[in-house]
């Protein structure tokens, strides 16, 4: 099986600071041997409105948080945000969030960010970096959006919905970039991060 540690030469363990299955799904695919502590932070202070400087912010939170217990472990942050006519989509606090979400973005292009921070604290190392992906929405009927809601699984998805999903895949028409970033890891663009990284370490 592969082992990522071995091909990069990493110089140290590695945390996941994120309880998101996706994440850990992601990094596993590619071979990453890692810790999974996910970071208890406070998200609801944060009033920056820039959705690439939002999910930097966040993911650099997250992975500040879990470093400071971890001193000599690479610490991965990460957060995914939606982005439609200037405002955030985070995750839908309620059924009737995920609705008004999903009719958004029903026959419009938004852009999907993720941002990834990673910090290795006994050295003083700290990159963030975020990535965008333009997503296109076909119209979306009213049963079709009751029946995904139905479903729970909008409830823990920035923007209401899930690419990767059995259904919430059938409403995207066109992707421009990363598809790994929609699901909520850039892993090509990680990689190269965390390539580079290790080296200054």
């Amino acid at each position: 099986m592969l082992d990522l540690s071995q091909i990069l030469d990493l110089k140290h363990g590695i945390i996941l600071a994120s309880g998101s299955p996706r994440r850990k799904k992601l990094l596993e695919q590619i071979g990453l041997k890692f810790d999974v502590i996910p970071a208890d932070i406070d998200e609801d202070d944060i009033v920056e409105s820039d959705p690439a400087k939002f999910v930097m912010e966040l993911a650099s939170r997250k992975a500040k948080h879990i470093a400071a217990k971890n001193p000599n472990k690479i610490v991965i942050g990460s957060d995914t945000t939606v982005y439609l006519n200037q405002e955030l989509l985070n995750k839908p606090a309620e059924e009737k969030d995920a609705y008004e979400m999903l009719t958004q973005l029903s026959s419009k292009t938004h852009q999907v960010y993720t941002g990834v921070s990673l910090v290795h604290n006994f050295s003083n190392n700290l990159t963030n970096f975020y990535v965008k992906t333009d997503v296109t929405f076909r119209e979306l009927g009213e049963r079709e959006k009751y029946a995904y809601i139905a479903t729970g699984s909008p409830m823990d998805k920035a923007g209401g919905y899930g690419i990767q999903d059995d259904f919430g895949s059938v409403f995207v028409e066109k992707i421009v970039g990363c598809y790994y970033n929609i699901v909520g890891f850039p892993l090509s663009r990680f990689y190269q991060e965390i390539k580079d990284f290790n080296d200054k370490l």
